[in-house]
């Protein structure tokens, strides 16, 4: 994402502070807002769309964690970093292990946070998806042959502390199948560490993997520890590994193989004890015959191999899901325990869903919404697939000639069609922009921009 459409939201009682951070991402191209507490914080956070919070750790009212704990239950997508003072260092820590994105120390050297924030930016920019399904269903919950095939496999692999590596199309369900295994496992009191390495530029890999020393590179003022360090005693998973460069591979190679490591421009060795976890959709057979992808490293990693199939070859799994997500749906959304007709079940067995399990409960949540009644019909099913239709202008058209579509009509039908889509997501949300961007299937960033273009705000 380029720096200038970054919306940066700080958040310290220190009005100096505020005032040095607004200057300095001011000079440098990003947007930045500041506020004084975290209540105000989650105003914002509610009204706008925000890219990155750097938020402080000790403030009067709400603390940092405690704005840290709202954020990632409620905008899990935004990530926060924390500015901290050198004796708090080791709370910073935890707090990454619940779900911080980084931490720099006050008072802060310009360059490292500037590296951090940016750092963040290229981060949220690559991950503009929807989450994944929660750990609770996803593709855990089957009774296709082929799932009971993945469900014994993720047991025999939670029994033991081997690398695992799981594989499937982006939307099954990798990233859950990950934490079942964590979660059922010997280590499930320790933290689960996810990497998500297509995110990071290949110059912000290593430090985010290894850490880095003082000094390392321009924007290092002071130690960092890496992924590998906030994992110790849990997980470690790497999210599609096969976007990771040739250089970092033989890296990740040592620390599978002999659990040591060193930290970005450090000389000591570090040993860990985490368990690894990987995960990928790229054809890691092609990669290694483009000498793009190690052999070795392959070979570590395939101890015990789990393929999760893409929903389209398991259509019985279509209902038992869209059943469970409308339950879910109607119950956070105050429609009590919301039922799905037969009818609409079977339309929906009979889509392709390429995008997967991730796309299914994204489309019946959106049913959800979108929807009145105590039920959920073929008739709904039907309004929303033809929301993602193309939308052609009326054959009756005065404007246009027998056989032709006028673009010029065509477009204004899309713009119509979609402005009509976005005030229905608001008004079903209570005027939500987070759930109507997720409603829509977009981001909050692309909901803010078209809010704009529509005149809506």
């Amino acid at each position: 994402m380029p720096a200038a459409s970054a919306n940066i939201l700080v958040v310290d009682d220190d009005p100096a502070v505020g005032r040095v951070l607004e200057a300095l991402l001011g000079q440098a191209g990003v947007a930045c807002q500041h506020v004084l507490d975290g209540q105000s914080a989650i105003e914002v956070l509610r009204e706008r769309p925000v890219d990155v919070v750097v938020t402080d750790l000790r403030m009067p009212g709400m603390s940092g964690v405690e704005l840290l704990d709202e954020i990632v239950e409620r905008w899990p997508e935004i990530p926060v970093i924390l500015m901290t003072a050198h004796g708090t260092v080791e709370v910073a820590v935890e707090a990454m292990k619940k779900g911080a994105a980084d931490f720099v120390l006050k008072p802060f050297d310009r360059e490292e946070i500037l590296f951090t924030i940016r750092k963040q930016i290229a981060a949220s920019h690559h991950d503009e998806g929807p989450p994944a399904p929660g750990v609770k269903g996803g593709p855990i919950e089957s009774t296709s042959p082929r799932m009971r095939e993945v469900q014994d496999m993720i047991r025999r692999a939670a029994a033991g502390t081997f690398t695992v590596l799981i594989r499937g199309e982006n939307g099954t369900g990798k990233d859950v199948a990950a934490r079942a295994i964590h979660k059922n496992g010997p280590r499930r009191d320790g933290p689960f560490v996810r990497v998500q390495c297509a995110a990071f530029p290949d110059t912000l890999i290593e430090s985010e993997l290894f850490g880095y020393e003082k000094g390392s590179h321009s924007a290092a003022a002071s130690r960092k520890p890496g992924r590998v360090d906030l994992a110790e005693g849990g997980t470690l998973f790497l999210d599609e590994i096969g976007d990771v460069q040739p250089l970092v591979q033989a890296k990740l190679l040592r620390l599978l193989q002999e659990h040591e490591y060193e930290r970005l421009g450090g000389t000591q060795t570090l040993k860990s004890n985490a368990r690894f976890i990987a995960a990928t959709h790229q054809p890691l057979e092609e990669l290694i015959k483009k000498g793009s992808f190690r052999e070795d490293l392959f070979y570590r990693l395939n101890v015990l191999q789990i393929w999760i199939p893409p929903l389209r070859e398991r259509p019985e799994d279509v209902e038992p899901l869209a059943v469970r997500f409308c339950r879910e749906a109607g119950e956070a959304n105050g429609r009590g325990k919301l039922e799905i007709s037969p009818q609409a079940l079977a339309m929906l067995a009979h889509q392709p869903w390429p995008g997967n399990v991730r796309q299914l409960q994204n489309f019946v949540e959106r049913l959800v919404v979108m929807s009145d009644g105590d039920r959920l019909t073929a008739a709904d099913v039907a309004r929303e697939l033809d929301r993602k239709s193309p939308i052609a202008a009326p054959a009756d058209d005065p404007r246009v000639g027998k056989g032709a579509r006028s673009p010029s009509s065509l477009q204004a039908s899309r713009q119509d069609a979609e402005r009509e889509a976005i005030v229905t997501a608001l008004q079903r949300s209570a005027n939500n922009k987070s759930l109507a961007a997720r409603l829509l299937n977009i981001s909050r960033r692309t909901l803010y921009y078209k809010l704009v273009d529509h005149g809506l705000i």
